[in-house]
């Protein structure tokens, strides 16, 4: 084993996840469950998330409807402006912190 006494208990996990399989769908889902799915918007790419949504590999048709939802409210109200999104805008702006910069990179 390549310097086995000092791999983390992750690293030894991935490194048996890519012995069992040359599959990459299943190496990046098996790596996503040990290491986490890192921020949605941010600048760390490992461990658990800030904000709990559900879990990426066994909640994916809940977390797709919500996402086509969050998609359509913004479609309809992108600066979410009107009254009855307000709520929103300021738990948003609360939460991220300017973090929203960020996701019009790129």
């Amino acid at each position: 084993m390549i310097a086995g006494d000092k791999l983390s208990k992750e690293g030894r996990q991935r490194l048996l996840v890519m012995q069992e399989s040359n599959d990459g769908f299943y190496v990046a889902e098996q790596d996503l469950q040990i290491r986490g799915p890192g921020e949605l918007l941010g600048t760390k790419q490992a461990g658990l998330p800030e904000l709990y949504v559900g879990n990426l590999l066994h909640h994916g048709i809940w977390l797709e409807q919500a996402r086509r939802a969050a998609f359509a409210l913004i479609e309809a109200d992108p600066n979410l402006s009107r009254p009855e999104h307000q709520a929103l805008r300021q738990a948003l702006s609360t939460r991220w912190r300017g973090r929203f910069e960020l996701a019009t990179i790129g």
